[in-house]
């Protein structure tokens, strides 16, 4: 992974002995094989997509090294300068490559990086997909420096939109294979794997379809569909 050894910008590489980056999960497949769609859906949902990246942005660490966990084709880590990520599909990285991100290809569960390499971690709905939660934050723990912070974005299951991607799941290709859960859940997640401080945001208060412009941003959880979450390393 020459991209990112020792050109970041906290001047030494994040990488550690080649592990397990070439694993794959089954529910990475959707993404592989509809990617163009994908990416795609960001341009037609342009309010909804502006709207869950201006409340991630509103909890991210600025200036600093960060790591997208499941970085897909980059339409968050890009804008937000996040400088690396990993994701299993690897058909992403080329989008990803041309919003600036250094893609690595691996699992969640399995992180190529030393110890201690990020100040933040950032995981946009991407924990509905992975095949171990608990995993992936321990994982997480792992390569932040202490006191580095983890930002999850989440469809809340127990909103209106999560509860129609939980009636539409067996019609869905991306969704059929989710796991979604509550803020409640990634809370108790988040506190068992080491994180303490947490800070929620939502949004997305209004029905996609009829969402004409971005929607606000108000903290706290139970009224949003959208969910941003930022908790700091023991």
């Amino acid at each position: 992974m020459d991209k990112a050894s020792g050109t970041g910008r906290a001047g030494s590489t994040p990488t550690r002995s080649a592990e397990t980056g070439a694993r794959t999960s089954p529910r990475a497949e959707p993404f592989t094989r509809y990617h163009r769609r994908y990416d795609h859906w960001f341009e037609r949902h342009e309010e909804a997509y502006l709207s869950e990246l201006l409340a991630v942005r509103a909890l991210l660490p600025h200036g600093l090294r960060g790591l997208e966990i499941g970085v897909g084709s980059g339409r968050f880590a890009g804008p937000l300068g996040v400088e690396f990520g990993i994701d299993p599909a690897v058909e992403m990285f080329g989008y990803a490559s041309c919003r600036g991100v250094h893609a690595a290809a691996a699992v969640a569960e399995a992180l190529p990086f030393r110890d201690g390499a990020f100040d933040y971690a950032l995981v946009v709905t991407t924990i509905c997909f992975v095949d171990d939660p608990a995993a992936m934050l321990r994982e997480a723990h792992r390569v932040l420096r202490p006191r580095g912070a983890i930002i999850i974005g989440l469809v809340d299951r127990d909103s209106p939109l999560g509860r129609d991607y939980l009636a539409q799941q067996a019609n869905s290709v991306f969704y059929g294979p989710a796991t979604f859960y509550s803020a409640a859940e990634v809370a108790s997640l988040l506190t068992q794997s080491g994180f303490r401080d947490l800070t929620w945001l939502q949004t997305l208060t209004t029905p996609l379809a009829q969402l004409r412009d971005v929607d606000p941003i108000s903290p706290g959880t139970g009224r949003g569909a959208f969910l941003v979450v930022r908790a700091r390393r023991e």
